[in-house]
């Protein structure tokens, strides 16, 4: 091959992870809302006005009046009806009705704009063969979320009036990891692959995505439990540094996913633990050409504890409780965008 053409090739090359890199920062967009989306329908207690799954015939809302009628009348023999919400109004049903029919929207909308595209590359041989796995993965792990969500919904249909708070975390926990792996791929794409052989720093970059990912998910437990509406006092929980309470629960480790009290408390412990990490990573990183995306990083942090305390002293209203969901995706993603750096 000549240099010509070499030049040539490399050319398409990278207008072709340009492309692609740009096509999936957009499926990373709508995910990051459709996470948002799925919050606001977790605090508007929306999740469990649409008890049929039709992947296909559920992409149209109801048409008329008979149809809304008859969607009210299944949700109607749901214990959340019968026991919290009986004497709604269909006018009030349609309400949350649209809350969960965006949300899955969203999701139909998000597995055509991964597939068509992801098709289209294909065809025109603009996947190199290395990250051709990665794609598919990432369209099965979309197809699985779908799945997952209506385990999740099914938790809610029979004997609970809400979901099941351990397959709501699956559920989110599942969306974030695909936003990760989306964001992590554009940035691969965007910058260069990073590095195998990890210094100090870069461990620790990547131990605080970890810390992040974690604490998101006792996030979710939290709204699972809808714990974040009791105990609305701080730094003092129940009027304690270190409430009673914390292990009533038997067999114990019920309490770290049951327990309202202790679930709420170890979330606001792994707050001020991210928060002292991410302070000494930046302490550590302050010399070296990371230290602006590691200040960031402290930053977001910093803003999003100050959130949480500000939505667990006003008994979690709906905009801030979405905030701050919103808010632990922005500080996951300044937090890859600083591991991905220093890993270079």
């Amino acid at each position: 091959m000549s240099l010509l053409s070499r030049i040539n090739a490399a050319e398409r090359s990278d207008a072709d992870h340009r492309a692609i890199a740009i096509w999936l920062a957009a499926v990373a967009a709508l995910v990051f809302i459709m996470v948002v989306v799925g919050g606001l329908t977790r605090l508007t207690e929306s999740g469990l006005s649409i008890t049929e799954w039709k992947p296909v015939t559920g992409a149209l809302p109801p048409m008329s009046e008979e149809h809304w009628q008859a969607e009210f009348d299944l949700y109607r023999q749901i214990p959340q009806y019968q026991l919290i919400n009986k004497g709604m109004s269909l006018a009030e049903f349609k309400t949350i009705y649209w809350w969960e029919w965006s949300h899955r929207f969203l999701g139909r909308l998000i597995g055509l704009a991964f597939f068509v595209p992801f098709v289209w590359f294909l065809v025109t041989r603009r996947v190199e063969r290395a990250l051709l796995p990665r794609l598919v993965g990432l369209f099965v792990l979309g197809g699985m979320q779908g799945v997952l969500g209506w385990w999740m919904v099914m938790s809610g249909l029979t004997e609970r009036t809400e979901v099941s708070q351990y397959r709501l975390a699956a559920h989110l926990g599942l969306a974030t990891l695909i936003y990760m792996a989306l964001v992590w791929t554009v940035f691969d794409l965007q910058r260069g692959k990073a590095t195998r052989a990890l210094g100090g720093i870069a461990k620790a970059a990547l131990a605080l995505v970890i810390f992040v990912f974690l604490q998101t998910i006792l996030g979710a437990f939290v709204a699972g439990l809808r714990a974040g509406a009791v105990y609305n006092t701080w730094p003092l929980m129940d009027g304690a540094w270190l409430p009673d309470g914390l292990m009533r629960m038997s067999p114990l480790w019920h309490n770290f996913f049951e327990n309202h009290l202790t679930v709420q408390f170890q979330h606001r412990i792994a707050a001020y633990l991210l928060l002292l990490a991410a302070l000494w990573h930046w302490f550590a990183a302050r010399r070296t050409a990371a230290a602006d995306s590691a200040g960031l990083l402290l930053l977001a942090i910093v803003l999003q504890a100050l959130l949480g305390i500000w939505t667990v002293l006003w008994v979690v209203p709906i905009p801030l409780g979405a905030a701050h969901q919103a808010g632990a995706l922005i500080v996951l993603t300044l937090a890859f965008a600083h591991a991905h750096r220093v890993m270079r």
